[in-house]
């Protein structure tokens, strides 16, 4: 046992459920909600530093991406969102094929691994305009497009695709796993609660919990890599906060494919309903990032660093090992007020920290030589850019740090 921690320990009204951690025994729901209202984070992000180290070692990932913007029309309404567009629009975006490939030729210049091909939910369903775009392609649905496009990127650029469409099925899944190393979701919240009236997601049924959590599972049916995460501050209780961790490490045990887990502090946005609600302040934020680590210690956890401009070195400390997508050319279409960090200072904050920064895939390491995650088609993509630890090759991205 690291003899700072067990001194700290033996002070802390918390000792024995920071004990049982470090016996990398499991803790129950009550023990985190008691570690979530302790005054005592110095222990907690120890414990958690500590806990990153023994399971991830002293390396931070990144995904050097293009964001692919495909369309920000949205059959959604949620109370905090900028992203969604309507047709009438001026910032619509509606990308023809040849746009998007264009793109992504653009990102493997600047030696991109990724391809993240980001839409709003269905849009099809509740405009017009959106089926007329897509109907002009000869497409039915946004997913069909975007099936199409994530061949067309592979075949053009190498590049990998990672799509994040909102709630989509099995037989969607099955036909985007082909040429997609990993897919996104957010679950944001399992609490019906924020669906009532009055809440952030009273009017976005594709939030309703239960469709989210199916979606969740159903890629872990079809062995497909997942990332997913929590929105943390849009009015969640303590209690739900702790539940939603303990939901995500339920369906991982069982499925073993969430690749990693995002954990995201809400900032409100201008022109939004919930522009004066508060985000969640810097060290709440680092107690749920720690506990999540001290929950599932062996997780690959993220926090976006442009979300925390000030203070993202601070996180280190409380055990992510992922900062996440980083795009050295395209913005942040969701969260266009916040600027990703240069790449160079990002390494060199990382470093700061006794930390190595290394790229990774939009696929995760341990998920690249797991039977039946990858498909046949991308096996070649994949080995094109991985040295032996799996990570992005070092010297791929050397003229570009």
């Amino acid at each position: 046992m690291n003899s700072e921690i067990s001194i700290s320990i033996k002070d802390s009204p918390i000792s024995e459920i920071l004990e049982k951690c470090l016996e990398n025994k499991s803790i129950s729901k009550d023990d985190a909600l008691c570690l979530l209202e302790s005054k005592d984070i110095i222990s907690i992000l120890k414990l958690s530093s500590l806990l990153k180290t023994r399971f991830k070692k002293d390396v931070i990932t990144y995904s050097r991406k293009i964001f692919i913007n495909i369309t920000n029309l949205c059959r959604d309404f949620c109370s905090y969102c900028t992203y969604r567009k309507n047709p009438f629009e001026s910032s619509t975006v509606m990308m023809k094929p040849t746009e998007i490939i264009k793109l992504a030729k653009i990102g493997k210049k600047f030696h991109c691994t990724e391809a993240l091909i980001v839409a709003g939910e269905r849009p099809e369903d509740r405009y017009k305009e959106a089926r007329e775009w897509l109907g002009q392609f000869g497409y039915n649905s946004l997913v069909e497009y975007v099936v199409d496009i994530s061949e067309k990127i592979v075949k053009d650029t190498g590049l990998l695709p990672h799509s994040n469409l909102g709630n989509i099925t099995r037989d969607e899944m099955k036909l985007l796993k082909t040429y997609n190393v990993s897919l996104g979701l957010m679950l944001e919240s399992s609490s019906e609660r924020l669906s009532e009236k009055g809440m952030p997601h009273e009017f976005a049924s594709s939030k309703k919990p239960s469709n989210r959590i199916e979606v969740v599972k159903n890629a872990g049916r079809m062995k497909i890599p997942l990332t997913t995460g929590l929105l943390i501050g849009i009015g969640q209780t303590e209690d739900e906060i702790i539940n939603d961790l303990f939901l995500l490490k339920t369906i991982n045990m069982e499925f073993n494919n969430i690749q990693e887990i995002i954990l995201q502090n809400f900032q409100p946005k201008i022109n939004t309903r919930m522009k004066d609600f508060p985000s969640p302040t810097n060290d709440y934020f680092l107690k749920i990032v720690s506990i999540a680590r001290i929950i599932m210690p062996e997780m690959n956890i993220q926090i976006p660093p442009n979300l925390s401009p000030t203070s993202y070195s601070s996180f280190i400390d409380a055990g992510i090992n992922d900062w996440g997508g980083i795009s050295p050319i395209t913005i942040d279409h969701v969260n266009p007020e916040f600027q990703w960090p240069n790449i160079k200072k990002l390494q060199y904050i990382t470093e700061l920290m006794h930390q190595r920064l290394r790229a990774r895939l939009p696929v995760y390491p341990e998920f690249i030589d797991k039977h039946d995650f990858i498909s046949p088609q991308l096996r070649n993509y994949v080995e094109n850019f991985i040295g032996f630890d799996r990570l992005v090759k070092e010297g791929y991205l050397d003229e570009f740090r």
